[in-house]
């Protein structure tokens, strides 16, 4: 009978350097071709259907997998993780 730690190790092992797309939303909105490019421009405000300070969407490979929130990291942006998201 094969150790499941041991079994999980080794997956790991195996799969820790696949590439994943890790994508963090703010949010959406829907419009026309049309709409877009009339309003599209520097300095152009397009709102989206979050509420401000709002958890935004955390995604991997299009997947669903947690909310975080907006943080400074030094003078980049980061996100603090909040919730795992169990599968939709």
């Amino acid at each position: 009978m094969s150790d499941p730690t041991a079994e999980a190790r080794r997956l790991e092992t195996l799969l820790h350097d696949v590439p994943l797309e890790l994508t963090v939303e703010l949010g959406r909105i829907r419009m026309s071709l049309a709409d877009l490019a009339g309003r599209l421009g520097p300095g152009s405000i397009i709102t989206l259907d979050k509420l401000t300070g709002a958890p935004l969407d955390v995604r991997v490979n299009s997947r669903l997998v947690a909310r975080a929130e907006a943080v400074a990291v030094g003078d980049r942006c980061g996100i603090r993780i909040l919730e795992i998201v169990e599968k939709e």
